[in-house]
């Protein structure tokens, strides 16, 4: 296969002459111009025009600058509205696993490879957390505990605290059966889907800390969905998998009617997005509150 040559920057008005020469309908220039001063050329064009160019990689004169805006525009405020749930998710799975794993080991009885599943990972986690303790050093609670405790060691209810969701989702699941099994409980879930609901969401968790794309993308990490949904041919690939996790293991249920309620709001309110490039069915609402 031949390599492409890189291709030479553009400045903003070379941006919007481009994309007249590929087809692209530019309704103001000078608003087409200002979004480009604000949202590079890649993560706006290359992204949110997926799907809507033809077979000869141009698109054929129906598609407007203001409609791309509009599904990235849609994206940033879906993307805002998932990671709140997200963060609730991730504050209260802290808060579980260490309430039992310090319960059942002791504070300190994450130092001890017996405590889990596998000692490899165990050995690769103390490595990532003596690393975190490092970076946090000068955080008043990491002081306290090193300069007035027996060793400075940190006790698992703070040491929590440093973890990514990447990490917490890996101590998840290096957790001993019974023990992932106990806190799955809290749930109402098994464990099995709690430790795949986890890890993906924290993949989400990523791509809405970096200002990703959720709209028209497959997720690389998939969770493990219930028969009832995959029986209806909701795909574990697309976004409206990640609602369905998080429905499971949210503690407000009103709360949750009100987000889809918002997201219902959204979709009216930018109407190019295709629901169903995130995975959505018809009946998705009804699939959310039920």
């Amino acid at each position: 296969m031949q390599l492409k040559e890189q291709q030479p920057s553009m400045n903003v008005d070379q941006q919007i002459e481009n994309l007249k020469m590929i087809g692209l309908r530019i309704v103001n220039e000078e608003y087409a111009r200002r979004i480009l001063n604000d949202i590079s050329y890649f993560r706006l064009i290359k992204a949110y025009g997926l799907g809507l160019k033809g077979k000869n990689k141009n698109f054929d004169g129906s598609i407007s600058f203001e409609q791309i805006v509009e599904l990235y525009l849609f994206n940033a405020n879906f993307r805002q509205l998932l990671f709140t749930w997200i963060e609730q998710i991730e504050v209260n799975l802290r808060c579980r696993v260490a309430n039992h794993f310090s319960h059942i080991y002791g504070v300190l009885g994450y130092e001890d490879p017996d405590n889990f599943n596998d000692p490899g990972y165990h050995y690769d986690f103390l490595c990532e957390i003596k690393k975190e303790i490092s970076r946090n050093s000068k955080a008043p609670f990491v002081k306290n505990f090193k300069n007035n405790y027996i060793d400075g060691k940190i006790p698992f209810y703070a040491l929590v605290e440093l973890f990514s969701f990447g990490t917490l989702s890996k101590f998840y699941k290096n957790m001993k059966p019974q023990d992932k099994k106990a806190v799955a409980t809290l749930y109402g879930v098994g464990y099995t889907y709690l430790e795949s609901w986890v890890e993906h969401i924290a993949f989400v968790r990523n791509i809405c800390a970096h200002y990703g794309r959720l709209y028209n993308v497959n997720l690389a990490k998939t969770p493990k969905l219930y028969k009832q949904y995959t029986e209806k041919g909701i795909s574990s690939i697309r976004v409206f998998a990640t609602l369905l996790c998080i429905k499971h293991l949210i503690t407000n249920d009103q709360h949750w009617t009100a987000f889809v309620d918002k997201l219902d709001k959204l979709f009216h309110k930018y109407p190019h997005v295709d629901k169903k490039l995130m995975g959505f069915p018809d009946d998705w609402v009804n699939i959310l509150k039920e």
